[in-house]
Formats: C-alpha cells, sequence, structure tokens
C-alpha cells in the first residue's frame, strides 16, 4: 500500500480555520474531496486543494504505485500551529492592543486502497447453496 504526503508551512490562517475545511476531505477519495474543495466558500480550501494535488503527485512518483489515481484517499489530514506575527493596533486614550496574525502549518497524507480480491467458489459449493434454500422451500410448502 503507498502512503505518500504533502505538507505546506506558513499558511496565513488560523489552524481551527483550517481544520473545519479538512474535516470535510478527511477519509474521502481524492477526486470526491478535491470536488468538495472546490464548491466550499472558505478561502483555506484553495491552499489545501494545492495541497491534496501536491501529495497525489508525490504518491504517483513512488516505486509501487499502481498507476490508478482514483484507488487513493485521504487517510489523514491536519492542521498544526505555526508561529503568529505580532502587530500592534492603535487604542483610544494614546494605548495601543496587540493583534496576533496567526499562521498554521498544513499536511495531507494520501494513501492506496487495497484491491478486493474476491475468492473464486467451487461448483460443490454453489449446488449447496442451492440445495438448502430448496429445502427450505419444500418445508414452507408442506406446512
Amino acid at each position: 500500500m503507498i502512503e505518500a504526503q504533502a505538507t505546506s508551512r506558513y499558511i496565513r490562517t488560523s489552524a481551527q480555520k483550517a481544520g473545519l475545511v479538512l474535516d470535510l476531505i478527511r477519509g474521502k477519495d481524492v477526486n470526491r474531496a478535491l470536488a468538495t474543495l472546490k464548491f466550499t466558500r472558505k478561502s483555506v480550501a484553495e491552499d489545501i486543494s494545492k495541497l491534496l494535488r501536491s501529495a497525489i503527485a508525490n504518491a504517483q512518483q513512488k516505486d509501487g504505485f499502481s498507476g490508478d489515481v482514483d484507488r487513493l484517499f485521504v487517510s489523514a489530514c491536519y492542521a498544526n500551529q505555526g508561529p503568529s506575527q505580532k502587530r500592534v493596533r492603535p487604542a483610544p486614550m494614546g494605548r495601543a492592543y496587540r493583534v496576533l496574525k496567526r499562521t498554521a502549518h498544513l499536511t495531507v497524507q494520501v494513501a492506496e486502497r487495497p484491491q478486493k480480491i474476491a475468492p473464486v467458489g467451487t461448483a460443490g459449493e454453489a449446488g449447496k447453496k442451492r440445495g438448502r434454500q430448496s429445502k427450505k422451500k419444500n418445508d414452507k410448502a408442506k406446512e
């Protein structure tokens, strides 16, 4: 199973606001996640979309990748708090208020879903199942 990640650092948004958008795409297929981000009305959604495309490209470059992007899904995504820029805002009577301009470090991990391999049943097993079903029908007919 191939896993890849992409990290974007010092994004000019708070980690809490980015986390709201990341919660929307966690666990989804990458195509569905990109569609969700396209129609999300948050400014950070554009940055996360760019980051998700980077994670997909990183997965495609790994050895052992099957080549099928449709099997990729968002396995983990999170926003960590980055450094805050401190600014000063004038306040009444000569005072000053401190303004924090927050940043965030965003990380998106994608992984490949394992292929579902169904066991092939033998002809004898199929006949046994049919026999049980017909026996139940015969019991209902006797009643």
